[in-house]
């Protein structure tokens, strides 16, 4: 066990402990980095949003609604997920461009990497979860495509809605969703797992981070209990000799330079497809 993964603040990920990481991600397309980040940093990162949540909205990157009169309560609209929150917080900008994530990254990408999106995740109880789909269906990254790196905020497990992945998928081409079963995700897209293949729960605690392939099929199920959010900090990057990428994901550097690429051309790989909601 790496020092990185007994929990150490600030401990970069060792060049042995890569080898491995790569093979994993190589043959399951994922793999999980245990206690990256400290106990300390998360609770600050969840402080942090819970005063965004506070101050209300901020236009483009944090939109709460009421729920309709008369009509069904829906947590999701008292706690959307932040989009780009890099944009409107230091600390969120910290964590998307921070160190220990970097030789992670550059080893499954394998070049340099640029920053393509952030993204914060309240999912409180009784949330609509996110049904199975792949990233890069959204983000259209060409040529290649994109990894996440998935930080859990808090314990997540199957109960409060944890992430769900579907191992092998990451060698195959973007798949046509079906519809999402809208009483369980709030996302319309869902890719069913393919023949032979199912999808399992990847349980993480607190500073965990779950880096994966953007041709990985996952989602989650909805929040089901009483009491427990279940908040996640999530980033997704590209390698440096992307050419294309979506018209919402805006890159740059891990030292913060903005790095235009211009928008993927096409409708995707369906012809047409349902109104954009953004990666998990």
């Amino acid at each position: 066990m790496t020092a990185t993964e007994s929990g150490a603040t600030g401990v970069p990920v060792l060049p042995e402990d890569l080898r491995r990481r790569l093979g994993e991600f190589e043959e399951q397309g994922f793999t999980v980095v245990r206690g990256l980040f400290g106990p300390a940093e998360t609770e600050r990162l969840c402080a942090e949003f819970a005063a965004l949540h506070a101050a209300g909205p901020v236009p483009g990157h944090f939109e709460p609604r009421p729920d309709p009169a008369g009509g069904p309560a829906d947590p999701l609209r008292a706690y959307p997920r932040v989009m780009h929150p890099h944009e409107i917080s230091t600390l969120a900008r910290d964590v998307l461009v921070d160190a220990r994530l970097r030789p992670v990254l550059e080893a499954l990408l394998g070049e340099e990497v640029l920053a393509a999106q952030s993204m914060f995740y309240f999912k409180p109880p009784g949330a609509r979860g996110q049904a199975l789909h792949q990233d890069n269906f959204y983000l259209r990254v060409e040529p290649g495509t994109c990894v996440a790196a998935w930080l859990a905020c808090e314990a997540i497990d199957r109960d409060n809605g944890g992430l769900e992945v579907v191992p092998g998928t990451h060698r195959m081409d973007l798949f046509c969703p079906e519809e999402a079963d809208v009483r369980e995700s709030f996302a319309r897209e869902y890719v069913p797992p393919p023949p032979g293949l199912r999808a399992v729960p990847v349980d993480m605690a607190a500073g965990d981070v779950l880096f994966f392939n953007g041709s990985l099929v996952h989602g989650s199920g909805p929040n089901r209990t009483a009491d427990r959010f279940r908040r996640s900090f999530i980033g997704h990057y590209v390698g440096r000799s992307a050419r294309r990428i979506g018209a919402h994901y805006r890159t740059m550097s891990l030292s913060g330079e903005r790095v235009r690429l211009p928008e993927s051309e096409g409708a995707g790989p369906c012809g047409t497809e349902f109104a954009p909601h953004g990666p998990h």
